[in-house]
């Protein structure tokens, strides 16, 4: 029997979640959590049936979650419902599409989603309720924090360091041995060559601040 799992967060994220969900056969999608204002329209095949409001209910009737809201900018939104759903004693567990490789020897931390046709290698660690998304690479001994988006197609390779609330835009490449500072963005295409020490905004190659 399917364990149900409900959907925080009814954007374009929460569609390719769906996707994701729905290919591994483990769960079971009970409804989509969003602005009370959007309940009673539908995602893909299915509705929205709350807000936040409802997570202290549903966590105490055993339901998974997943966050299911998109990730840029910033990951204060997701940082903050990931902690009310802790507090409320809800399970989050890791996603990973059948599409993916995750390596026997890497770890992946509770409330990540592993997106279609991504690699993670060997002693690679990946932390809590992040977002690695498809065709991306982490590669051998890197370590992404809580909290991080890898976006389409990006590279992390070996050994590098990945800070907390990161976002890692579509196609950019970290070289190896390479740190990144938490809450930092690098844009699509970029690429790291130097370590990050400063956090901000990253663009281009050669790699420059613009924020």
């Amino acid at each position: 029997m399917k364990e149900p799992i409900v959907l925080i967060g009814g954007g374009g994220h929460c569609i390719s979640c769906i996707d994701v969900i729905e290919l591994t056969g483990q769960y079971e999608i009970a409804g989509i959590l969003d602005q009370k204002e959007k309940i009673g329209q539908s995602v893909l095949n299915y509705m929205v049936t709350g807000s936040d409001e409802s997570i202290k209910k549903l966590a105490a009737k055993g339901y998974n979650f997943l966050i299911t809201v998109g990730q840029i900018k910033s990951s204060n939104i997701r940082r903050k419902i990931f902690e009310q759903v802790k507090k409320e004693g809800g399970k989050l567990p890791v996603i990973i599409s059948p599409l993916a490789y995750v390596s026997k020897y890497a770890t992946v931390a509770e409330g990540t989603i592993v997106m279609h046709h991504v690699l993670v290698n060997a002693n690679a660690s990946v932390g809590k309720s992040s977002i690695i998304n498809s065709k991306a690479l982490i590669e051998h001994e890197t370590t992404v924090g809580d909290f991080c988006h890898i976006s389409t197609g990006a590279k992390i390779n070996g050994q590098a360091d990945i800070g907390g609330d990161c976002f890692i835009g579509s196609n950019a490449t970290v070289g190896n041995n390479i740190s990144v500072c938490e809450k930092t963005i690098v844009t699509a295409g970029s690429q790291v060559l130097k370590n990050i020490r400063l956090s901000g905004v990253y663009i281009g190659n050669p790699l420059r601040k613009i924020r």
